[in-house]
């Protein structure tokens, strides 16, 4: 989908949770000339409001945008003339909005992952054959400036050709506990960590080695979240969920989101018409997702990839490590250095409100170690916005305007194929759980 193509272009976005503002703000604001934002659906009519308060106080002058609710979507693409779909939902229900998208004649952009199982990634796979029509899927991490330097030092053969990758990815307190209180903790909702989260890593080393995984083999489990790891460690709290109960005031685990204005906005005041607690005991019942996974993959360029996921660390960020045949690209991107508990607005006791940004400042170091040469830096601009930059520019990619003719030489722009190409090592480990043995990718899901 080229900017060329987007020009006042009517586009929708279903799905009306928290990522979905960036997608609303830049299709009322910077994009607004290429783009008509014109049609909201969500199965809560009170988030759709939230969302056109949002833009009426943006000083636009953008009148509200007529809002849907979910058994209404196909009414809304024949009324308001829908010709591209922004899929932000919960994880297992992408599937359906992007099929019926496509089916009415819309392109697609879809938030990751792209789906939760194999079948429902067929399913994309083949209407967007059937229909003709795009779906690009939203990896904001190849826009990431160090993620792009990455690439281009491996596509430049610094390193020569790669053997091996070492990926450790770490979730600090804050962030990590997140996964639990919310819809992500049911593994039916999300495909579980290795499907909500890896996929964003498992589709950079498949982009950075231009390469597909064949063979993978993982174990995994729950280890500190969940009621059974919280008894055992003395860390559970006798609470359903944080908001009016006493047992959460003082739980450094809980979130509570009458603190937070877009919290309280989009959650705490939307429950009465769904039921949706967005602020679950991260050891309480019903969490089915793991905490801790290994993976091992081998790809069709004959690399290997070691992976670790851990949702329990004391600060975040990940180290990833490449060698090659001529040397060795060593990352490490700090993103928290230690998860500061936030300290609540009416004075309580210390809380962590999920995935806010941490206080104390990381860094960002690429540093290249050719064969009989000293390790030399390889200095990178970093990014303004979030996810270091590559949510800015992923929005440009998607609905900006390029110079005719231009064309990306890192081929950052990910579609279906890259999106079912990512998600099937999360799969795969999935299965490789439960059977202890290896799984064949191709067995799995036929790209």
């Amino acid at each position: 989908m080229s900017p060329d193509d987007t020009a006042r272009r009517r586009c929708a976005v279903v799905g009306l949770g928290a990522r979905a503002q960036l997608f609303t703000e830049a299709l009322t604001g910077p994009y607004a000339d290429r783009i008509e934002l014109v049609g909201l659906c969500d199965v809560n009519a009170h988030r759709m409001a939230v969302h056109n308060e949002w833009i009426a106080a943006s000083g636009t002058g953008r009148p509200a945008v007529p809002a849907y609710g979910a058994g209404e979507f196909e009414e809304m693409l024949r009324r308001e003339r829908v010709d591209l779909v922004v899929v932000c939902t919960v994880d297992r229900t992408h599937d359906h909005y992007i099929v019926r998208a496509l089916e009415a004649g819309c392109d697609v952009v879809t938030e990751k992952p792209m789906t939760t199982d194999a079948e429902r990634a067929r399913r994309i796979l083949d209407a967007r054959r059937r229909t003709g029509r795009q779906v690009r899927v939203a990896f904001n991490y190849r826009y990431n400036p160090v993620h792009a330097a990455v690439r281009e030092t491996l596509a430049a053969g610094r390193i020569g050709e790669v053997g091996s990758v070492h990926f450790e990815w770490l979730l600090d307190l804050r962030h990590g506990a997140d996964y639990f209180r919310r819809w992500h903790r049911d593994k039916a909702n999300s495909g579980g960590l290795m499907v909500h989260k890896a996929t964003h890593h498992f589709d950079l080393v498949n982009w950075w080695l231009d390469s597909e995984p064949e063979t993978v083999f993982a174990q995994g489990g729950r280890f500190f979240y969940g009621d059974e790891a919280g008894r055992r460690r003395g860390l559970a709290r006798d609470y359903a969920r944080a908001h009016g109960s006493p047992a959460a005031a003082d739980d450094p685990f809980a979130v509570h989101l009458a603190d937070s204005p877009v919290l309280s906005a989009l959650y705490l005041d939307a429950e009465a018409e769904d039921g949706y607690h967005r602020d679950q005991n991260v050891f309480g019942p019903g969490v089915t997702i793991e905490d801790d996974m290994a993976v091992l993959v081998r790809y069709a360029s004959g690399a290997t990839l070691t992976y670790h996921l851990t949702a329990y660390a004391p600060w975040e960020g990940y180290r990833i490590s490449f060698n090659g045949s001529e040397g060795r690209l060593e990352l490490l991107v700090e993103e928290s250095t230690w998860a500061r508990p936030r300290i609540r607005t009416d004075g309580a006791s210390a809380v962590m409100h999920g995935a806010a940004a941490g206080d104390e400042a990381g860094r960002t170091e690429l540093l290249l170690r050719r064969f009989w040469e000293e390790p030399r830096e390889v200095n990178v601009e970093t990014g303004e916005g979030g996810h270091g930059g590559g949510d800015v520019r992923m929005l440009e990619d998607l609905f900006g305007r390029r110079e005719a003719g231009a064309t990306d030489a890192l081929g950052r722009a990910a579609d279906a194929s890259d999106g079912a190409r990512s998600l099937v090592t999360g799969l795969a480990a999935n299965q490789s759980f439960v059977t202890g043995l290896p799984v064949r990718a191709q067995d799995l899901l036929d790209i």
